[in-house]
């Protein structure tokens, strides 16, 4: 993400100009932006010009401000819909008319609020930060299916998907299964040649159930010789296998936790994420008083000042309830400001999804409280 301008002050009012450049750039504006802020961007309407010859229409270029009632995220379009009221005054659009602004990559836009919490303000410092972009790959792959995907600090995207009829090794089929899956490898490496950017990816980890990871590394290198790919030649210490169960983006997950990529990937945002929900999990099985989820449990651990490491994802953070959302980032800033470790999952990450299954809130605690175990708490906390 690229900051072209910014004034603001924390708990205050100020706006942002931002040009979301790559797909994760969108996650961040989608997890900024929400109802009732006020968002500025080049826009297009049909207007309908009266030539004499029946109404003509034609798109025109604009530049408007509405006041957010909707946001829409489409993250295989890459794109986001922002709905709500018109408060430019414009020749085409009436002042408080609906119209709905898309904010696409490449394209600034400016984002103004009455108040920028600290987790907004750390959001916009991450998602311009240039260290913090998609810096793993992996690639899923078994006989007849592979999915490419950048594994970033917020979130995983896939990048490729190649399917293919494979036929089986015995039978009267048996002749075509050599060249359908030579096929099939000379597409997937299409795909690593056209979506890994080894200037910016630390490291491809080549992943899947069976000996298709094999023989597909064993592939690409022969390949990369032959046709002379320079980029993958000058970084073939950076391509490692790794075991998977499947080839489907879930899977991410196991990857994530193998020691073979541990040590490569082990300073990396979704690393860090998938070792402490790995601490969590682990102390849940063996001493459930030093670990709690849920609102409720979470912010009474915290009012006794137990908590060591929370977890919470960043869809708790997208709420409406304005009073709720104050309460998440003040838990957030208390037990950081404390001493005690936060770590703000992305619900487009698996280990994400992993938390918001379990309420989307979690902690380890520094000591136990076993009393707390058998309380209830009412829905709000």
């Amino acid at each position: 993400m690229k900051l072209l301008q910014k004034q603001l002050t924390k708990e205050g009012p100020g706006w942002v100009k931002l040009v979301p450049e790559e797909g994760e750039d969108l996650w961040h504006a989608y997890n900024l932006v929400r109802e009732g802020d006020r968002v500025e961007a080049t826009t297009f309407r049909k207007v309908l010009r009266d030539a004499g010859t029946g109404g003509e229409s034609e798109r025109v270029k604009l530049k408007l401000m509405v006041r957010v009632e909707a946001v829409e995220y489409d993250a295989e379009g890459q794109q986001i819909r922002l709905k709500g009221k018109n408060m430019t005054e414009s020749e085409h659009v009436k002042l408080g008319a609906y119209h709905t602004l898309e904010l696409e990559l490449q394209r600034a836009f400016s984002l103004h609020k009455d108040s920028w919490d600290s987790v907004d303000v750390e959001r916009v410092r991450t998602a311009c930060d240039p260290a913090a972009s998609a810096d793993l790959a992996v690639l899923l792959i078994t006989e007849g299916l592979a999915h490419l995907c950048l594994v970033g600090s917020t979130c995983t995207l896939t990048r490729a998907k190649v399917e293919a009829n494979i036929p089986r090794k015995r039978g009267a089929a048996a002749a075509g299964y050599d060249k359908a899956m030579e096929s099939f490898y000379e597409k997937v490496f299409a795909a690593v040649v056209r979506h890994v950017d080894w200037d910016v990816v630390r490291c491809l980890v080549i992943a899947g159930p069976g000996f298709a990871k094999e023989q597909f590394k064993e592939f690409l290198d022969m390949e990369a010789q032959r046709r002379e790919v320079r980029t993958l030649l000058l970084n073939r210490s950076k391509i490692l296998l790794a075991p998977a169960s499947t080839a489907y983006k879930h899977s991410i997950k196991e990857v994530l936790a193998s020691s073979a990529v541990a040590g490569q990937i082990k300073d990396t945002k979704a690393a860090k994420e998938t070792q402490a929900l790995a601490d969590f999990m682990a102390m849940l099985a063996q001493d459930s008083s030093r670990a709690f989820y849920g609102p409720g449990h979470v912010h009474a651990a915290h009012e006794m000042g137990a908590i060591q490491s929370l977890l919470i994802t960043d869809s708790l953070f997208r709420t409406t309830d304005v009073k709720k959302r104050k309460q998440f980032v003040a838990l957030v800033d208390e037990v950081a400001a404390g001493g005690g470790e936060v770590h703000v999952f992305s619900g487009m990450h698996a280990s994400g999804e992993q938390l918001n299954q379990l309420t989307g809130i979690a902690a380890i605690l520094r000591f136990p409280l076993p009393d707390l175990e058998d309380a209830e708490f009412e829905a709000d906390w």
